[in-house]
């Protein structure tokens, strides 16, 4: 019986793939790639050759049970996705379920995602945290926003550059514009950022600055003071 590998990528500087993950890929019988066009540009960086079959959202439930059959059969697979750690916001855990429950062994390299960095650097706390991933962009996002209200761990999010005002703005209307709030952006590249402060005030940074590249928003959960005046 084969392995299942899932294998994080860069998701900026290409330094950060480690000596592991390029030797997984280059073993391998087969490399899943969400996107083989953005994966054959990191395989050929790495001088890797090696069989790339398309693994996204949008085909994982037509695809995984022929994977799941060719490890079953002994061919050992490595996961990717275009950037991060597979199934972190990204396709991966159907596949992972399916092989689990055929009794494949799956094993996850430790690498790159970008939330650990963001959440770490924000001068938050990070010892408790909440991943929320994406939020809905249209229905369940009202509800969704006000189900946090009372949440006391450090929250995070990701959003795209496009919708980071509007977003930081929804916040700041459920969770109060002093909420203290760190919006990490294209991390690990040359103009990597982090700006901290308040909702109100990362708000105007950004309608002044617009925003560019990958976007990871850690949120201060609420605190004590906060939760007694809304229990009052």
């Amino acid at each position: 019986m084969g392995i299942l590998y899932i294998v994080p990528t860069p998701v900026g500087n290409m330094e950060d793939m480690t000596f592991r993950a390029v030797r997984i890929l280059r073993e391998v019988d087969l490399v899943l790639a969400e996107d083989t066009r953005t994966s054959g540009i990191l395989l050929k960086h790495y001088d890797i050759h090696n069989s790339l079959l398309s693994h996204h959202k949008f085909n994982e439930h037509g695809t995984s049970a022929a994977i799941v059959g060719r490890l079953l059969g002994g061919e050992n697979v490595a996961l990717i996705s275009d950037a991060g750690t597979p199934g972190i916001s990204d396709p991966g855990f159907f596949l992972v379920r399916e092989a689990v429950r055929a009794g494949v062994e799956v094993q996850c390299l430790p690498g790159a995602t970008a939330f650990v960095p963001a959440l770490v650097s924000s001068g938050l706390p990070c010892d408790r945290f909440a991943f929320e991933g994406f939020l809905p962009q249209k229905k369940g996002r009202k509800t969704k926003l006000e189900s946090l209200k009372g949440e006391e761990r450090t929250m995070i999010f990701y959003e795209s550059p496009y919708r980071l005002v509007k977003t930081l703005e929804q916040f700041a209307e459920v969770y109060g514009a002093e909420r203290q709030v760190s919006v990490c952006r294209e991390i690990s590249k040359v103009h990597e950022e982090s700006v901290r402060g308040t909702l109100s005030e990362v708000i105007a940074h950004f309608k002044e600055k617009e925003p560019k590249g990958e976007i990871v928003i850690i949120l201060a959960g609420c605190n004590q003071k906060e939760l007694n005046s809304k229990t009052q």
